[in-house]
């Protein structure tokens, strides 16, 4: 459900063009509110509002885990790469932002994209002086763009670039997910396997709601490699006939068989216990913007993983 509170309102009255006023928006009172928001705004984009939920984040704790927080800095970075004219003003309206949660808003303009992306940075260095490294990090190429995020790593990386997605509709997120569908059926190596069928049940999971997505999906049928194909297809015909079920039971069942009957350096059961919950927190909160909030909400909050996100992903 979108909720959009007050919209702004022209009208004409005793023969004069008169403008009132626009009301202020409510306010963002839960991380519910903010990820309903998100869930409309490739509908109805308001960047005009990207400060105030940006700072409801910081309020709100969900920039107290980075790992959690790929969702959130991702559609900054979307929100500020499709404003460019007006980046740098939504940035110095995020202020003040407590040192710690800084880092959200290093990392979503240094992966926003657009061309002066350095010259914000450098502006903000005296607003930012506890995260004076990382700003240099990013400026000499010490630090990832959104296009060299590693996504082998951590499931962040996933989520930013799912929430550059429900800021922008670009397919360009899309591709690098889809990208790694390949390892939804790796053999050896627990992490990929995890984050591979992470990325093919969310993919299929979005895209039986969102037809923009599912014809993204589709063109790119047109551009992957042979390797891909099988995975992308089997995507598209869970979305297309309501059956990602199906893709959660095979992903859970391929991966509690590796843990079982892999080598010794993939039994090692710290990461699963690790990313691997991550992973399902990743499917979670992309489950709660596109729609199911009463699932998203305990995933994200505190920055841990809920029984919630487990149900979601075990098997029925």
């Amino acid at each position: 459900m979108r909720l959009f509170c007050v919209a702004i309102l022209w009208f004409v009255m005793a023969g004069m063009p008169t403008t009132q006023a626009a009301a202020p928006k409510d306010p963002f009172k839960s991380q519910s509110d903010i990820l309903k928001w998100i869930a409309g705004y490739k509908a109805k984009p308001e960047p005009n509002r990207l400060p105030d939920a940006v700072r409801a984040m910081s309020a709100f704790g969900a920039f107290r885990d980075l790992d959690q927080a790929g969702i959130y800095i991702g559609f900054m970075a979307g929100v500020l790469g499709s404003n460019s004219a007006k980046a740098e003003v939504l940035v110095a309206r995020m202020f003040p932002m407590p040192p710690e949660d800084q880092v959200a808003i290093v990392r979503a303009i240094a992966y926003s994209g657009i061309p002066e992306w350095k010259q914000i940075l450098e502006k903000f260095i005296e607003r930012m002086p506890a995260r004076k490294v990382l700003i240099q990090h990013h400026l000499y190429g010490k630090a990832p763009t959104l296009e060299t995020l590693p996504l082998d790593q951590s499931p962040a990386a996933l989520d930013t670039l799912w929430g550059f997605y429900f800021a922008t509709g670009s397919p360009a997120p899309v591709r690098r997910i889809v990208s790694v569908l390949t390892w939804a059926r790796d053999g050896n190596n627990v992490e990929k396997l995890t984050l591979g069928s992470m990325a093919k049940w969310t993919l299929a999971t979005n895209a039986q709601k969102d037809h923009q997505l599912l014809m993204h999906l589709k063109n790119e049928m047109n551009r992957q490699p042979k390797e891909v194909l099988r995975e992308l297809r089997e995507v598209i015909e869970a979305a297309e006939t309501f059956e990602t079920g199906r893709l959660r039971k095979d992903a859970v069942a391929a991966i509690e068989e590796l843990k079982r009957k892999g080598p010794q350096s993939v039994r090692n059961t710290a990461f699963w216990g690790q990313a691997g919950q991550t992973a399902l927190a990743l499917g979670c909160v992309v489950a709660g913007v596109l729609g199911q909030a009463e699932i998203a909400v305990p995933c994200v909050v505190g920055g841990a993983v809920s029984s919630a996100a487990l149900k979601l992903m075990a098997p029925q």
